[in-house]
């Protein structure tokens, strides 16, 4: 029988020494989620999963259960004799959550485990520079490198005029430009997405993200045209991992319909904003009225737009960092991260690993 490298699946040296806490369990990655069932792909191959009655009962938040691209800790590596049991999902070193749709507080991970969030926007009338600057707000905070791909510039009239927007919004962050009719039109993806590593692909319906998959995959998921009103329609429905034939793996995600932060890096996302609000007079400056503030005078000379400031105060009431001091945010958005699964321990492997990206 053909055994499964799980290395190539993303499985470090960090997941196997957790996961050798449980000696008498075995390790898989969760490649697809239904209702109440996960597909999971071991090292003898893939089986169907449901979570053990205490991981249930011990859940404290719906985060707390599995999601696609978890390693969580099995009873068995094959369900010929039933349906394996998940008694352990191993912590996660990144992850993206939005809320869950139709709900106010329930958090849902969408991915886990990701290293790259390619956040993809059409460049024809859905381009939306205020959605963006939310994605990356969320992506940054994944503990995940984002990177902006604008699709369909087949579509685009003034692809260079697009491309410096998307940048003024994006600071410090990689853009790569895509057409699905060009061929090798995907090419600039290829380098980030090496043996073992993981991309998460979100955006809004109908941007293009499983067109983009299919040319990387060379398989042909369903996709659908465009509406009348020149927007895509939605074509994912459910989360997938998959393994790509030269190595690397890939998240496709339906459309974010309600898109909510549960955390967000607005530091890095707004670095221009965070760069300049640091040279106000007051430490606590609302960038409104008060005297000396360095953002209302960017404003003024053209050097900020007026609507990025009106997008980074909205985030951040939204996120719940209104008010809060630099330290106080990122213990916000550690306690928010990382309270269902692992602690502490993996809020300190979090920002260990941040700061190795850092150096």
């Amino acid at each position: 029988m053909t055994k499964i490298n799980l290395q190539a699946l993303g499985f470090t040296d960090n997941f196997a020494a957790e996961a050798a806490l449980y000696g008498n369990l075995f390790a898989g990655r969760v490649t697809a989620q239904y209702k109440e069932l996960y597909r999971v792909t071991t090292k003898a191959g893939e089986l169907l999963a449901e979570v053990s009655g205490k991981l249930r009962f011990n859940a404290v938040a719906q985060s707390a259960f599995p999601a696609v691209g978890d390693f969580v800790m099995l009873d068995r590596t094959d369900d010929t004799e039933g349906q394996a049991i998940i008694h352990h999902v191993l912590g996660r070193k990144s992850a993206f959550i939005r809320k869950a749709a139709g709900t106010a507080n329930v958090e849902q991970v969408v991915a886990s485990n990701i290293d790259t969030v390619f956040i993809c926007m059409s460049l024809n009338s859905d381009f939306n520079l205020r959605r963006l600057e939310r994605y990356l707000a969320i992506a940054w905070s994944s503990g995940a490198l984002p990177i902006v791909v604008l699709t369909k510039a087949d579509l685009c009239g003034d692809v260079t005029a697009k491309v410096n927007a998307a940048q003024a919004a994006a600071i410090g962050t990689e853009i790569l430009v895509t057409s699905s009719l060009a061929e090798g039109g995907h090419s600039q993806i290829l380098p980030y997405l090496r043996s073992g590593s993981t991309a998460a692909f979100i955006g809004s319906s109908g941007v293009g993200k499983s067109t983009l998959i299919n040319r990387l995959a060379g398989t042909d998921f369903a996709t659908s045209g465009l509406r009348n009103d020149d927007k895509g329609r939605h074509t994912t429905t459910r989360r997938e991992l998959i393994v790509l034939e030269h190595g690397g793996l890939v998240i496709d995600t339906p459309g974010m319909r309600e898109l909510g932060l549960e955390t967000a890096d607005l530091a890095k996302s707004f670095a221009d904003i965070d760069e300049l609000a640091q040279q106000c007079r007051f430490r606590d400056c609302s960038h409104t009225h008060e005297t000396g503030c360095a953002v209302q005078k960017a404003i003024a000379d053209s050097s900020l737009a007026a609507e990025r400031l009106i997008s980074y105060q909205k985030l951040q009431k939204e996120a719940g960092y209104e008010g809060l001091d630099y330290k106080q945010i990122e213990e916000a958005k550690l306690n928010s991260m990382f309270k269902d699964i692992g602690g502490m321990k993996n809020a300190r492997r979090f920002l260990h690993a941040k700061d190795k990206r850092k150096r």
